[in-house]
């Protein structure tokens, strides 16, 4: 099990580097080709838009051996990215592009893909810690990577880095063939239903999966609602250099790093709805310190919503492996994925026109959003004590 544990967090430090340093190249790269930030920004866009696709695209996971699936994904992205070799000019621009879809693909299949083999790798008491790992493992290399991969595309241009980059797929390729499998991914043949029906009907049919990933949705749909509100924080109120947004990030990645070597006890003792919760509360409380006039706070903000961020998630992800049957669990993950990131891509660009009223309204109004969604998802407590009544009077759980 140590052993298992093990390969899974040096894949996703592997597999957090390599696209992390060629994320934020690949935007630098086009930028450096045509000059243009419009065409910059849409790299990432290539990157995201495939969430949107993941009910269907999980399904594949479902009906196809997950771990040779993982592992084609995988080798499949490294010859992609090999392609790269031939961008010359501005000319060839599309193919930048084309790669940067090929990688949003492929993260859609490969975070649905060890998702659903996780469970079949480790015991359930091992999960909620092994995915906090995870989560340290991947907020850490967001801090390093991009730095490293900036460098190394100034010192010797994109060509060394796609080199690097894929040279981290097939490595990673390598650590999933050397995973133990304790028992089969599936336990029954996946049923050919529609994928997005059923991962849904799964996902938000049962209370335990269907509050910690709602929870997430908000939350990490906050994160990307207030993203221009806090460069207008920074910026015009408390009129700091831009350079102080990368002190925030540091902060909050630091919290994110923090979170997530501790979020797996907290998982054993109080389970993913607790946890979630309390994930959304600290995040909002993160983005209320950020609506004070004072940067020490500010940065104190950061760190704290750093830390409930990925409670968040990894609240979520844990309850999706330990309460979906395994035959869907691919299609299930996807949905989950498609459910927690999917918004994004409309709160982000609603948070830029937010922020016109101002750079604390939108911070207030995501605060007020987080704690609704947590008032409303979470039970009353004369809700639970009528609960714990019933399954007292339940003869099956005595």
């Amino acid at each position: 099990m140590r052993r298992n544990a093990g390969l899974f967090v040096a894949i996703s430090l592997l597999s957090g580097f390599g696209s992390s340093a060629m994320s934020l190249v690949a935007g630098i790269w086009i930028l450096d080709l045509t000059g243009s930030t419009g065409l910059a920004a849409l790299a990432g866009l290539c990157v995201y838009a495939p969430v949107l696709a993941g009910p269907w695209l999980g399904g594949l996971l479902d009906r196809a051996p997950r771990r040779p699936l993982v592992i084609a994904v995988n080798l499949t992205l490294a010859a992609a990215l090999l392609a790269l070799f031939a961008v010359r000019g501005p000319g060839q621009t599309w193919l930048i592009f084309a790669v940067s879809s090929v990688y949003g693909v492929s993260y859609v299949l490969i975070d649905a893909g060890e998702t659903a083999l996780l469970p079949s790798a480790l015991s359930p008491t091992e999960l909620g810690d092994v995915n906090g790992w995870r989560s340290s493992a991947q907020e850490g290399m967001k801090l390093i990577a991009p730095l490293a991969g900036a460098g190394l595309y100034a010192w010797r241009g994109g060509n060394a880095v796609v080199v690097l980059s894929a040279a981290m797929p097939v490595l990673v390729a390598t650590l999933y063939a050397a995973v133990r499998l304790n028992r089969t991914p599936h336990d029954q043949p996946a049923p050919r239903r529609n994928g997005l029906r059923t991962g849904l009907s799964v996902l938000f049919g049962q209370r335990v999966t269907r509050v910690p990933v709602t929870l997430a949705a908000v939350s990490i749909a906050m994160s990307g609602f207030t993203t221009a509100a806090v460069y207008a924080v920074v910026i015009t109120e408390l009129r700091l250099p831009t350079t102080f947004l990368g002190v925030l990030a540091s902060a909050q990645g630091a919290g994110s790093i923090i979170g997530g070597l501790i979020v797996g006890r907290l998982l054993a003792r109080r389970g993913p709805i607790a946890v979630g919760v309390a994930g959304t509360l600290l995040f909002a409380l993160g983005l209320l310190a950020r609506c004070l006039p004072w940067w020490p706070v500010t940065i104190a903000g950061a760190l704290v919503a750093g830390v409930g961020l990925p409670w968040t998630l990894v609240a979520a992800v844990t309850a999706v492996q330990t309460h979906t049957p395994s035959a869907l669990l691919g299609r299930v993950s996807a949905t989950a994925n498609t459910a927690m990131f999917g918004p994004l891509v409309v709160a982000i660009p609603l948070g830029a026109a937010a922020v016109h009223l101002g750079a604390r309204p939108p911070l207030v109004a995501a605060v007020v959003i987080c704690l609704t969604a947590v008032a409303v998802t979470h039970p009353r407590p004369e809700s639970l004590r009528s609960a714990r009544r019933m399954a007292d009077r339940d003869p099956a759980t005595r």
